[in-house]
């Protein structure tokens, strides 16, 4: 009797965090999801509306990555191009540029060289849904933070709801899986939140925990080390510091050949001279605009001799686990089943804090039933 006692209390307290805990973050956790499940497809409806993008498939290879900066240059002098990225072997290139301190890519064709368009990143509708997503439009630094908490808060949320919606008896299992329509709305309602919630929890704290890797250097290097078994891996570090190097734009030519050389299947690329004692730096991937499977490679900043080979073969299970995170949170890994999946369970975590505030006023507003 004790026992039973002292169980009751326990789910009552449990009841009271999961009420006025999904009251403060259910706001964040709606916008989040909704961010979420609009951004999955950011790629396909740009495809359509984007036709700068796509280019014909030529059997010739892509120009110098030095040309397009200088181009870049030529066609905007106030622009400080950085980073250039082969979309894919049907794809324009693109140059990361700042000019007048906002940032851009500017499109080519990567067998041409010909200018395609100039994008400005701030104005850019999916990269705006992206920084509601993951900031909600605040400075990075506080956005993160409150996306973060508010995403721990819905973990304990969906472990909170299973707690409360698991039967005392084994028999009403069955019952406890059913949506009871014929009822008045609000247990509708009741019934449709505890049991999308218990249906779609797997999921979707497998998709809240690849978010909190974004929002925390703890849970990304947790991730890494949870992979590795906790085990060291210094086939992982880098560990390569130039000095007294002049860097050489036909350094970073070199680079990109190199790297066509050593992964000719491949689809993507990028090609990075990240200044001071870091090394070229190029990323290889075998589907253009997956950023999973990468092999990268590092080169001198003046010579462009091959310093480091790290094919996504060599790496350790941790590492492959932090790169492939995105792909995973979007269902971009699974491909366009993955990316449905991600999409509907997005519109279901923004129902939740719905059809619980929904709960919450409906009880507070419930009309008190007549004397007799």
């Amino acid at each position: 009797m004790q026992k039973k006692t002292k169980n009751k209390g326990l789910k009552k307290w449990i009841a009271k965090l999961h009420l006025w805990l999904g009251l403060g973050s259910g706001l964040i956790v709606f916008i989040v999801a909704v961010t979420g499940c609009i951004f999955v497809f950011h790629d396909e409806i740009k495809d359509i509306t984007r036709d700068y993008r796509k280019v014909a498939s030529q059997e010739s290879t892509f120009v110098a990555p030095s040309k397009l900066q200088n181009k870049t240059k030529s066609l905007f002098p106030e622009a400080q191009p950085g980073m250039v990225v082969y979309q894919g072997r049907d794809r324009s290139a693109f140059v990361y540029s700042v000019i007048d301190e906002v940032p851009h890519h500017i499109y080519f064709n990567p067998y041409s060289a010909e200018f395609l368009q100039k994008e400005n990143l701030e104005d850019d509708f999916f990269l705006i849904v992206e920084d509601l997503h993951m900031h909600l439009w605040l400075p990075e630094k506080i956005g993160k933070q409150v996306v973060g908490i508010s995403t721990l808060i819905f973990v304990f949320m969906l472990i909170s709801g299973i707690v409360l919606w698991w039967p005392k008896k084994r028999k009403n299992f069955k019952k406890r899986l059913q949506i009871r329509w014929d009822a008045k709305w609000r247990r509708v309602n009741y019934d449709w939140h505890s049991i999308t919630g218990l249906y779609i929890s797997l999921l979707a704290l497998f998709i809240a925990i690849m978010g909190l890797s974004f929002s925390y250097e703890w849970m990304n290097h947790g991730l890494y080390d949870l992979a590795n078994l906790w085990q060291e891996k210094p086939e992982d570090r880098l560990n390569i510091q130039i000095e007294d190097a002049e860097y050489s734009e036909n350094a970073l030519d070199i680079a990109i050949v190199e790297t066509l050389k050593q992964r000719p299947e491949d689809e993507m690329f990028f090609v990075w001279e990240q200044g001071g004692s870091a090394p070229i730096t190029t990323g290889s991937y075998p589907e253009a605009l997956d950023y999973d499977h990468q092999s990268n490679f590092y080169f001198h900043p003046e010579t462009g001799e091959l310093l480091k080979n790290h094919e996504y073969s060599a790496k350790s299970t941790g590492m492959k686990l932090q790169e492939m995170t995105f792909g995973l949170h979007t269902g971009q890994y699974f491909d366009l089943p993955g990316k449905i999946i991600a999409f509907f369970l997005s519109l279901f975590v923004a129902a939740l804090p719905v059809s619980g505030f929904m709960i919450w006023f409906g009880r507070r507003n419930k009309k008190s039933k007549p004397k007799a």
